[in-house]
């Protein structure tokens, strides 16, 4: 057993030609076959994903086990050949919209799950700054695209013949593209600002998008990755969620 990753509630290691993410029993049962099922959508799609092959039971855990794909992330790939940087910027943002350019009806809604979020941050977030979440939230158009919900280049395997695999579908929902590419600056930012602004920078020239319109999402985006609570984040989320406007 080769362990990939391990965290609190999970841990992610190869076996074979397979792939397990075994959590923790702590872990709620209908999140984990949520996360499946969700996958199994995704899959149908037709898009560049590892195929799900079961979900089971291992000594009292559930596990989901998938396809092992051999490869380097795009983080990786990019780490080791900066100079080339924008042409892994521009394939990154490809595979973005490849993924938008998909319909899945049976999956989350992306506002439904922000709403959420949103309710759940009492002990975070005054009442008036949720009820402004709330309602720029209900005023944004909505849409049924596919959106990863954590696109960014640590989830893309290359494989050794240059084919990509995007991995980690566990935030998976349907709705604006948009808020996606706001989430994925949002990664970005959150280690490297400049890389940030280059991603925001392509994928407006790429798609025809106002920035404007991406960064609308922002303070939403950021008050949904404050749910998790990641040591270090929390300061520099809670100023994007009070900011209005971004230059």
């Amino acid at each position: 057993m080769e362990v990939i990753t391990k965290r609190a509630e999970k841990v992610i290691y190869r076996e074979g030609d397979s792939v397990v993410k075994r959590f923790s029993a702590k872990y709620p049962k209908s999140d984990i076959l949520n996360e499946a099922l969700n996958q199994a959508r995704v899959e149908e799609t037709g898009l560049p994903i590892p195929a799900l092959k079961s979900v089971s039971v291992i000594d009292g855990e559930w596990a989901i086990t998938m396809e092992y794909v051999e490869g380097k992330t795009l983080a990786q790939i990019m780490q080791e050949d900066p100079d080339n940087i924008d042409k892994y910027m521009d394939q990154f943002i490809d595979l973005q919209l490849l993924v938008q350019s998909k319909k899945s009806p049976l999956l989350n809604k992306l506002k439904d799950k922000m709403n959420r979020k949103i309710s759940s941050l009492s002990s975070q977030v005054d009442a008036t700054t949720r009820y402004e979440l709330h309602t720029r939230l209900e005023s944004m158009p909505k849409h049924n695209k596919v959106c990863h919900g954590d696109f960014n280049p640590s989830n893309i395997i290359i494989d050794p013949q240059g084919n990509p695999h995007i991995i980690d579908w566990s935030h998976v929902t349907q709705g604006n593209g948009a808020a996606d590419a706001a989430r994925t600056y949002l990664l970005f930012a959150l280690r490297d600002k400049d890389l940030a602004d280059k991603y925001m920078n392509m994928f407006c020239k790429k798609t025809d998008t106002a920035k404007q319109y991406i960064q609308q999402w922002l303070p939403i985006v950021a008050a949904s990755q404050l749910v998790k609570r990641i040591p270090g984040e929390e300061e520099f989320l809670r100023r994007w969620v009070d900011v209005v406007d971004y230059s």
